[in-house]
């Protein structure tokens, strides 16, 4: 019987079976940051461990530093006690970190398929949820809680349950305006917020195949938000373009040698997964979210729903009271204050070449406040080097330094209370980008054009 592609790099990755289901499962990429790393790091050292193999983890700090003036001491106690903590363990234990002020620090998963560290068929994992991002490249990628975090310093492997398996096809064309992130907002919207619980979700279909790696990256990191436990994409040749030449990527010889395993890495025409659905390109349109969850989701034009459909009324009702909404409410013509355009989601170059296309020779509503965060000092030198930030800086837009930023509030870029913030990030749950914030999800050109008209509108009547 064929397999499918999860069931390839899984299967490949088991060291031991365990009897009741349970897999030894070897991971080829460890990645760590300042917030979930620390009491790893103090478990090994109180049980006398020695990390097991450190030349394959990768260290960063990202969501707790600031996003200005990062050359200065971080001001924030606690933020600088967990970076400075972060570069100790590091220092002590041997372990690459790339920290503040050097040329490949960043998101953690903006920076590993640009150094060439996520590549096909591996297994990574992260003290993060939204590891599924790499899964963009044909790997399994995962986020651990801080005791598995240990696990794979200490070992290099996880106990893990096979979950199951999910194939979502989308085919046909995108319309004009449509992007990766409104590609999954729609999914999500359909599927709702746990539609993917128990499952590891492969994207198929002409409309993925069509992508580049950046929006690939995108649909994969907000597979976590349908309660999936991570997505994948087969590679092709985008993506061994995407790869080829990058910093830590395989080079010459080793490179075709890669190349020959990659091209194996595919669902065999007779897999069957345990649940599949389709959908067509042609039905998905702009999507913003309404609620406290990115499955609570509309296309821009649609009208928040009566109900929700499935679940709690009272939950529904609960969630548009936070947001300051009413059930059948059009968010077209409502004001906005603050955008946000960042995240592991959509911080990269291509975000940010979408942004600054459409904003050039405009400018920003007066009362919008509209700050753009790059997901690595990479995408940072990049854009510098392509003119976007005089672009942005033209019209209105802040231009920071790379850092998870408001899209979780750990640091000081937050949304003020009762304040609507359109935001590129992945989660809008309450108190998300801020106490009190209102946060509403949506794709980077959805973002750019509400902050130049200072409202939600219908976005394709602003296309050429």
């Amino acid at each position: 019987m064929g397999k499918t592609l999860f069931d390839k790099v899984w299967d490949a990755h088991i060291v031991h079976q365990i009897e009741g289901g349970l897999d030894v499962l070897y991971i080829d990429r460890h990645l760590i940051h300042e917030v979930t790393s620390p009491q790893a790091f103090e478990e090994l050292k109180e049980r006398d461990l020695p990390l097991f193999r450190k030349e394959k983890m990768v260290a960063t700090p990202d969501h707790n530093i600031p996003t200005k003036n990062q050359h200065l001491p971080i001001k924030d106690a606690l933020s600088k006690h967990q970076v400075d903590t972060l570069l100790k363990n590091c220092e002590e234990q041997g372990v690459e970190l790339y920290g503040l002020g050097h040329p490949f620090q960043g998101i953690v998963h903006v920076i590993g398929p640009e150094l060439g560290i996520t590549l096909p068929g591996r297994t990574m994992v992260c003290g993060d949820s939204h590891t599924s991002t790499h899964g963009a490249f044909g790997a399994i990628a995962f986020g651990i809680g801080t005791s598995q975090v240990a696990q794979v310093m200490a070992s290099q492997c996880l106990l893990q349950a096979k979950p199951k398996t999910m194939r979502i096809t989308i085919n046909g064309e995108l319309k004009q305006g449509v992007l990766a992130k409104d590609v999954i907002l729609y999914i999500i919207s359909k599927l709702t917020a746990a539609g993917g619980t128990g499952y590891f979700v492969e994207y198929a279909g002409s409309a993925i195949e069509a992508l580049s790696m950046e929006a690939r990256m995108t649909i994969c990191n907000m597979s976590i938000e349908m309660g999936a436990r991570g997505g994948m994409i087969a590679p092709d040749q985008v993506t061994f373009d995407y790869i080829k030449g990058r910093e830590f990527a395989p080079k010459g010889e080793e490179f075709e040698k890669a190349l020959d395993f990659w091209r194996t890495l595919y669902s065999d025409q007779e897999a069957v997964f345990d649940k599949e659905y389709n959908f067509s390109a042609e039905d998905i349109a702009p999507m913003i979210t309404y609620g406290t969850n990115p499955g609570m989701g509309i296309k821009i034009t649609e009208n928040v729903p009566q109900h929700l459909g499935n679940g709690s009324q009272d939950s529904f009702l609960k969630s548009l009271s936070y947001m300051g909404l009413e059930p059948g409410e059009s968010l077209l013509g409502k004001e906005i204050n603050h955008v946000f355009i960042g995240s592991c989601t959509n911080s990269r170059i291509e975000d940010l070449r979408i942004v600054a296309d459409y904003v050039k020779g405009k400018r920003k509503a007066k009362h919008v406040s509209a700050m753009i965060v790059p997901g690595s000092k990479q995408v940072e030198t990049q854009a510098k080097a392509e003119g976007l930030d005089q672009v942005l800086a033209a019209a209105g837009f802040e231009l920071r330094e790379p850092g998870c930023s408001a899209c979780l509030g750990m640091n000081e870029d937050k949304v003020p209370a009762g304040a609507y913030c359109v935001s590129t990030s992945n989660r809008n749950f309450e108190g998300r980008q801020g106490p009190g914030a209102r946060t509403l999800l949506a794709s980077p050109l959805v973002a750019a054009i509400t902050a130049v008209e200072g409202k939600i509108v219908d976005i394709t009547a602003h296309l050429n």
